[in-house]
């Protein structure tokens, strides 16, 4: 593993950090970039009024001079506004757990008393500081000619049929002009109606999302050992995001329905070598990328925090009761489409710097050149 990253904070603290380690020197890495993510993971039909509180924007605090990285640690910090209305109350202690969420297995792990220090670190608001690291590692990619982007297929059951993955320009620009990143323009208005009804109803709704990338060489990943398979890789990263339960690459659960010649993407002579005609593998074979699109698709399960109530316990009293509402989401689906897009352009940024080697964008733009012709 050539890159690293960790995240602190908590979703009501004073702000969110996170260190990225092991990105080439010499790397143009401006605030905008990493600012226009932030803004694209707070978006989506369904999020709750805390996105009108926050509007995120990094701030780097060490590793880029004059708009350059260095080659040392990228330290930035993301401010949450909200914290400033959160320690003007009092907050009594959280003693009774959401089923779905981390608050019950959290307490018990580390004993802790008040539920509330384990919502605050399992919360979703982390992957705000995923979004940023990912931000620099779609960075990196692009100078290679790397692209990625997701769409959602599906939410609460309501699932798109129309999206074209052969043109990527023309999908994303109908992926960011739709509220639930949609580009199927009928299937979009039946999930915003969806996420309509659970709101209504005081229920949540999850979904399906797809990540992809473009311009991939072939090669990169391993078939040699088991903890370097590209799509082992992918599948952790992307099950790693805060309710998200199934990981795919391909059409996977498909494909195992299918019989083998209807499956496997069949090879042919072209002019400039081996061809295929098409992608079932998702862009990945025995671990390694094919030079074919990466396709790789999510479920995400509905988010645990309801206004209807569900049944739980009072673990002060060990009475039985129900959940107390937290303020959340009706639906997160397509803000975590854009943290599944940081967490596989992180991966793939990892094992092309593994290929390529090198400590300047210099060094890997000259040893890119030698494995691309």
């Amino acid at each position: 593993m050539m890159h690293r990253f960790l995240t602190g904070g908590e979703s009501h603290g004073p702000c969110l950090m996170v260190i990225v380690e092991g990105f080439p020197a010499g790397l143009p890495l401006p605030e905008e970039e990493v600012n226009r993510d932030l803004a694209r993971r707070q978006g989506g039909y369904g999020r709750s009024g805390r996105q009108r509180i926050e509007h995120d924007e990094v701030q780097f605090l060490g590793g880029v001079h004059n708009g350059l990285t260095t080659g040392g640690p990228i330290v930035m910090q993301i401010p949450n506004r909200d914290y400033a209305n959160f320690i003007k109350k009092e907050h009594p202690p959280i003693t009774v757990p959401r089923p779905g969420h981390a608050d019950l297995v959290g307490a018990i792990k580390y004993r802790h008393a008040d539920m509330r220090i384990v919502l605050e670190r399992a919360s979703a608001r982390e992957t705000a500081a995923r979004t940023a690291a990912g931000a620099v590692a779609r960075r990196l990619l692009a100078e290679f000619g790397i692209e990625v982007g997701s769409v959602v297929t599906e939410i609460g059951g309501v699932v798109a049929h129309n999206i074209d993955f052969s043109s990527p320009q023309l999908l994303v620009q109908a992926t960011e002009e739709s509220a639930v990143r949609c580009p199927d323009q009928q299937a979009a208005q039946e999930m915003m109606a969806r996420i309509d009804h659970a709101r209504r109803t005081g229920d949540t709704v999850g979904g399906v999302f797809v990540v992809w990338a473009t311009g991939l060489p072939v090669g990169l990943g391993s078939y040699v050992h088991w903890d370097r398979r590209l799509d082992g890789l992918l599948a952790q990263a992307v099950m790693s995001i805060q309710a998200i339960k199934g990981v795919e690459i391909g059409e996977a659960f498909k494909n195992a329905r299918m019989s083998g010649r209807s499956v496997h993407d069949q090879i042919y002579a072209g002019p400039d070598g081996p061809v295929r005609r098409t992608n079932r593998a998702g862009g990945l074979e025995g671990g390694v990328t094919t030079g074919q699109p990466l396709i790789v698709r999510a479920a995400m399960k509905p988010i645990s925090t309801t206004i209807n109530p569900l049944h739980t316990v009072d673990m002060a009293t060990g009475e039985q009761t129900t959940t107390q509402y937290q303020r959340s989401d009706f639906c997160a689906v397509p803000a975590a489409a854009v943290v599944g897009e940081a967490m596989v352009a992180w991966v793939l940024a990892d094992v092309l710097h593994q290929k390529l080697g090198g400590d300047s964008l210099q060094e890997m733009r000259e040893r890119f050149t030698l494995i691309s012709t």
